[in-house]
């Protein structure tokens, strides 16, 4: 690299393997057959690797048999559980694109991801905490509560099949509405397509297909599908084994949702890359079980964002379990402070853990610490990207490359970076560039030997608890209360989640508004983290001199303002 400029280019004594995922995973699963893949400890299940290929090759036959075939879309809206993961294999088998949607989304929510996604199947589970899965769906395709096949619909012209499975019935059989198709069903048509079929499916397959749609915010509008494929998530999560020294004998304790790329690629591929074991401690994120689940399965590895980290430090039972089997890990996902970098080192007896820092459309790890690092480095950066990856920190208003140690907005090159946004060519043009640049929106600064701190951002995302969350999407929601003419949503630095949501809001006329039917006009129409944490009702905004609303004088003001109340 040239040592005065703010580039970096990690190369690699090996290369970028050009399989695609079921061809890795068959030789993974014939080399490990007898050691354990995944355990689900909710489900009280466990697979080995010969048993996962069984399973997930059947559900691929049944996928096949539904008629579902190379270059469709089929969205999963689910927890984590062995299903997700049969499904992602199942996908990946047939050169299916898993189009993942987070368990969170509410019926306005979901009814455009399976619009914008134009899914031509729908897996999902019944119910999360308080959204009933069933009814919002029932609602957005009438179609399902009439028997035999799903009926066309103007909104989803694509979409022909829509399953249920229920992790927690083991036979998959419950079926509330006659339109539905359930687990079992799909699974019985797996007896009528042979082997061969199902190998001629995967010899068909190229390694550039689309094998994953995954939602990420956008700075403006509604949230962004990021295309992947095999190529580039097979590979960084291969590198990404290979930086944390990850292999067969290694238990990854996996609190992380699958929905996103952290669980997705970094957990479930990782372990299926090298014939590791992925420990699911719940279907979501609960700091008890994770901690139980590093004990009782001996997790050698332990990934989350900082806040899981925290809950897990914190929790008031933690010295009552034996974490001394913890080595090495990733914490990523939002900033991670290097106080809360030492404690889990210390107090977790996790004396490898690593910083990884990346973006969905990166496949998402750019970069990541490494054991071997001196502890600044771990403690105070994100590390050196992977090998086989470029990165460059620009000025962003001329896009010259900055020198080193100058501040700049980082950027990547290489086989990591997605396709595109599905559907939408102008968000990829303004997103990656003509040279093939991925532009991050995020500031930060590169030493001489190709270490990155990232200093802040250019865009608006707020990340609370490790989730990208869209302001603009937030602000619409506010828009539509009838009694609300002007809104701006920010985010403010919190120790716990990163940033929590703020919302200013002015009344239309000065009609009587206040905080607490705000916030349940955003719970009936937004997932409960985009929900923000406060919301002022104000009279007027600063604006800056052209007009706009002025939202960094807007945070210094809630920022005073808060402090003296907590004072």
């Amino acid at each position: 690299m040239n040592k005065g400029s703010s580039y970096y280019h990690c190369g690699g004594l090996e290369p970028l393997m050009g399989e695609t995922i079921p061809e890795h995973f068959a030789a993974v699963a014939r080399r490990y057959a007898a050691r354990e893949a995944i355990v689900s400890r909710h489900q009280k299940k466990r697979l080995t690797y010969s048993q996962l290929q069984v399973e997930s090759d059947r559900l691929a036959k049944g996928l096949l048999g539904m008629g579902f075939k190379r270059g469709e879309r089929v969205g999963l809206w689910a927890t984590n559980s062995i299903e997700w993961l049969l499904l992602q294999l199942a996908m990946a088998r047939i050169g299916v694109a898993l189009v993942a949607i987070n368990p969170g989304y509410r019926q306005q929510e979901i009814a455009y991801a399976l619009q914008h996604s134009e899914v031509h199947g729908l897996f999902f589970m019944p119910a999360f905490r308080s959204s009933d899965y069933v009814s919002m769906l029932a609602e957005i395709v009438p179609s399902l509560k009439e028997s035999g096949p799903l009926l066309p619909h103007a909104e989803f012209p694509n979409l022909r099949r829509m399953v249920l499975f229920d992790p927690v019935d083991a036979d998959h059989t419950r079926k509330p509405l006659p339109g539905l198709t359930v687990w079992q069903e799909v699974l019985a048509t797996a007896e009528e397509v042979s082997q061969e079929e199902l190998e001629a499916a995967t010899v068909a397959l190229d390694r550039d297909d689309t094998i994953a749609l995954l939602y990420t915010s956008g700075s403006m509008g509604l949230p962004k599908t990021a295309v992947l494929s095999h190529h580039n998530i097979l590979n960084n999560a291969w590198f990404t084994a290979r930086r944390m020294a990850f292999t067969e004998v290694d238990r990854l304790c996996a609190p992380v949702p699958f929905y996103h790329c952290f669980g997705m690629v970094l957990a479930n591929l990782v372990c299926m890359a090298v014939g590791a074991c992925v420990v699911l401690p719940e279907e979501y994120f609960d700091p008890l079980a994770t901690l139980q689940a590093i004990e009782a399965e001996a997790c050698t590895a332990l990934y989350g964002v900082p806040t899981m980290f925290l809950a897990q430090v914190e929790h008031p039972q933690r010295g009552n379990f034996d974490l001394t089997s913890l080595r090495t890990g990733i914490m990523g996902g939002a900033p991670c402070p290097p106080a809360l970098v030492r404690r889990v080192m210390e107090d977790m007896h996790c004396p490898d853990i690593l910083i990884g820092y990346g973006m969905t459309e990166a496949s998402p790890l750019t970069h990541l610490t490494a054991p071997e690092d001196p502890l600044p480095i771990r403690l105070e950066t994100v590390g050196r990207n992977l090998p086989h990856q470029e990165v460059k920190l620009i000025d962003p208003e001329s896009g010259a490359t900055v020198p080193t140690r100058v501040e700049g907005e980082v950027c990547f090159r290489g086989y990591h970076v997605a396709k595109g946004y599905y559907g939408d060519p102008e968000a990829t043009a303004q997103g990656i560039d003509a040279d093939g640049w991925l532009h991050s929106g995020d500031l930060g600064i590169m030493d001489a030997d190709g270490y990155v701190r990232i200093t802040g951002r250019r865009k608006e995302i707020i990340i609370r608890g490790g989730e990208n969350i869209c302001p603009w999407q937030i602000e619409q929601c506010l828009l539509a209360h009838p009694k609300v003419a002007e809104v701006a949503v920010f985010g403010l630095p919190d120790e716990f989640y990163g940033e929590q949501i703020m919302a200013w809001v002015r009344p239309e006329n000065g009609q009587p508004l206040g905080e607490d039917e705000l916030k349940a006009h955003c719970k009936a129409g937004l997932a409960h983290f985009k929900v923000p944490r406060y919301i002022w009702v104000v009279d007027e905004f600063p604006k800056t001199g052209s007009g706009k609303l002025h939202k960094p004088r807007m945070r210094e003001i809630a920022l005073e303002r808060l402090k003296g109340e907590n004072n």
